[in-house]
């Protein structure tokens, strides 16, 4: 008897008929003599709902009563589905993360998980119960609600099943597995059989929407399996896994882009040790999560100092900036939202010369025009303007021939 974890996303419990067919997929699992822990979602587009109810009361809500309210989404989805598990003739108990004792550190809406207490979800497995789990949730260390970030069901699925030491975990969604870039811009992206862990955290920090960052972070620690694929037909998927280094590479094997960019400059800056540092430290304190970072000295010992950051954290990143703007006796402050960062992956890319020449080529052909840069060893980001996002996209998956890979079948 095998453990199994299940996650299943926002859409694949988005109405009632839904919610059924779920219902159905983990009885079938259910039935083949597994164990089962199935992590849900809330329900369709319920989390954007409670937002804008927030919203219509506060711009600036409290962190701690935000969290209150998002973690209300997850109770209802869960619910609903071990209320349909049951009118089946099957024995389950929902659980929220309070309840399964999932913990994690103090920061409201980006909470980060420490540990989880699995004296609970083994006490109910062991008496034969599907448990289902709240997703995106857990208790801080005054035992009060928090919240993962968006995607953050990834995040809990992946926990419990290195927690509980599970023969493998399975995410499903409304999509069939990882794609080379976006199926829906880009029709003719291929879906991959297999990635590493080290390409899908890439894609998944740089706008990939199937996995959360941290979710891949904590698989590839744990050497855990993730199995991706649509909770609406029974298509093989994508698994997320260790490659060897002697396997072949593609140079490059996703496209991404990212249009929740903002891009921040902080203007006339004086030249003198620690004002950078002063500035990232300030930003990392509130929980700001900072990407491409650019310093070009302008004139009169003065430099312009840029990064990018997501547009979720635009109203704090307000509140901090401005106010280290003028401590600095800075020129002022630039914030433009309308750009976007494009980006290939390939964990052959450290191993191939050429890669950045021909991206900004192909940019450059398009008369695309890079505003900053930035690489590691298996990634190359560009922030460009927000209105030539899809055409670099395309440009870039064409260009890179990835509509032309085939792998094999992961086993």
């Amino acid at each position: 008897m095998a453990l199994i974890v299940q996650k299943y996303g926002g859409t694949s419990v988005g109405t009632i008929e839904r919610i059924k067919n779920v219902a159905d997929r983990v009885i079938k699992e259910y039935k083949s003599g597994n164990k089962l822990v199935v992590v849900v979602s809330a329900m369709g587009d319920t989390t954007d709902k409670l937002i804008k109810l927030m919203k219509g009361v506060t711009s600036d809500p409290d962190p701690r009563e935000a969290d209150m309210l998002l973690t209300t989404g997850e109770q209802v989805s869960i619910a609903l589905l071990t209320m349909a598990i049951q009118e089946r003739g099957y024995p389950a108990i929902s659980l929220t993360g309070s309840q399964v004792q999932i913990k994690t550190n103090d920061h409201h809406n980006k909470a980060e998980i420490l540990g989880v207490d699995n004296n609970r979800l083994i006490e109910e497995l062991d008496q034969g119960k599907i448990v289902v789990v709240a997703g995106f949730q857990g208790i801080n260390s005054n035992n009060d609600f928090t919240t993962l970030g968006r995607g953050g069901s990834d995040t809990t699925a992946v926990a419990l099943a290195a927690s509980l030491g599970a023969e493998r975990c399975e995410i499903y969604s409304d999509v069939e597995g990882i794609y080379t870039t976006d199926p829906r811009v880009v029709p003719e992206a291929v879906k991959l059989d297999y990635i590493s862990y080290n390409e899908m955290l890439e894609l998944a920090h740089l706008g990939a929407k199937v996995l959360h960052p941290r979710s891949v972070e904590l698989a590839k620690a744990y050497n855990l399996k993730l199995y991706i694929a649509s909770s609406f037909n029974y298509k093989p998927g994508t698994v997320v896994k260790g490659v060897d280094d002697m396997e072949k590479r593609r140079s490059v094997t996703g496209v991404t882009c990212e249009k929740d960019e903002v891009k921040v400059t902080v203007q006339k800056v004086p030249d003198r040790p620690g004002v950078a540092g002063k500035i990232f430290k300030e930003l990392a304190r509130y929980n700001i999560n900072v990407d491409m970072i650019i310093q070009n000295l302008q004139y009169d010992n003065r430099n312009d100092i840029t990064f990018t950051i997501n547009k979720e954290d635009l109203i704090k990143c307000k509140k901090v900036i401005y106010r280290i703007a003028e401590e600095l006796n800075a020129g002022g402050v630039e914030i433009d939202t309308r750009v976007a960062k494009v980006s290939i992956v390939g964990a052959g890319m450290i191993s191939t010369p050429g890669i950045a020449g021909k991206m900004f080529e192909i940019m450059g052909n398009e008369n695309i025009n890079i505003q900053m840069i930035t690489t590691s060893d298996i990634k190359i980001s560009c922030l460009i303007r927000e209105n030539q996002a899809e055409k670099a996209l395309k440009t870039l998956h064409r260009q890179f021939e990835l509509g032309n890979i085939t792998q094999k079948q992961a086993r």
